[in-house]
């Protein structure tokens, strides 16, 4: 049906050695291994965290001697792995008709530096977007990454409309909000962190806005958040096992929902509050009335 989509939210083992190729390539194995349990679960779409294949750490990176910043040196990156497990998780995706969206490094021309970036991969295999983290930590855009430029990144599956999101971008709302003037239905943000208030602000989103969001996290920090999906409303509606292990989340996101409060999100508090935030108070408004205007007397 159009508007139905199973989606799946992985916690994937990511290596943070660019330049380790064994690690890299048996972060793909495991991706890999993931997306055929999505597909056996009838998942349509599955979602990896930030830098799934490989998600360089500063000291592995950028960290001098002395033990301070440095600007990285990725010359010394598995680009040939890195390609060639991208090339094999797309190959996948086609043959078994699977959206997948999956986070690595995206080489620019030297001397620039890559961008961190989430493929977007249809269920015939193709590259079909590229979204490169807009806002980076200070640390990111001082020795690592090159920022992706301002557009969003929109994409359909099935009548159900998504957007992308990367970690620290949790931390600023202008993003989530526009998502959702855009009419986006789930927000899949990815991330590379073992941070429980981040879950809470992604959480949050589900209820400002009313759409889903997935969260995908590396297995290695989800003894503390594991993956999970949130609901248009913004309760958790499902959690992958929370012990560190690759796993994935899985639920049924549906525009036409027999769900109550799922349905209440979608059909009354999504529309109320847009119209809340375009002025639907102004011809309410007490101008003119003396007991309004005063802020003399009780």
């Amino acid at each position: 049906m159009v508007g139905t989509l199973r989606l799946a939210v992985a916690q994937s083992t990511v290596p943070e050695d660019p330049g380790d190729g064994a690690a890299i390539r048996a972060a793909g194995e495991e991706v890999r291994a993931l997306m055929r349990e999505a597909a056996g679960a009838g998942a349509r779409l599955v979602q990896f965290p930030e830098g799934a294949l490989v998600y360089p750490h500063k000291r592995v990176v950028a960290t001098g001697p002395d033990g301070t910043g440095v600007p990285a040196d990725w010359t010394g990156a598995a680009w040939d792995v890195l390609r060639e497990e991208a090339q094999r998780i797309a190959a996948l995706a086609g043959e078994l008709g699977l959206w997948t969206v999956f986070g690595s490094l995206h080489p620019l021309t030297p001397p620039r530096r890559p961008h961190n970036s989430l493929y977007v991969l249809s269920d015939h295999g193709d590259l079909v977007a590229r979204y490169d983290k807009r806002f980076l930590s200070n640390t990111e855009l001082s020795y690592l990454y090159t920022p992706g430029r301002p557009e969003p990144t929109v994409f359909d599956v099935d009548g159900v409309r998504f957007g992308l999101a990367i970690c620290i971008e949790a931390n600023f709302p202008t993003l989530f909000a526009e998502y959702e003037r855009l009419n986006v239905d789930c927000v899949l943000l990815s991330v590379m962190v073992d941070d429980p208030a981040r879950a809470t602000v992604a959480q949050a989103y589900g209820t400002l806005y009313n759409y889903w969001l997935g969260y995908a996290v590396p297995a290695q920090y989800a003894a503390n958040v594991p993956s999970g999906i949130v609901a248009p409303g913004g309760r958790w509606l499902t959690r992958a096992p929370a012990d560190n292990r690759p796993a994935l989340a899985l639920t049924d996101l549906d525009l036409h929902p027999t769900d109550p409060d799922i349905d209440i999100a979608l059909r009354y508090a999504r529309p109320w509050r847009r119209l809340a935030r375009a002025g639907l108070y102004t011809d309410h408004l007490a101008d003119g009335d003396p007991r309004s205007q005063s802020r003399t007397a009780f």
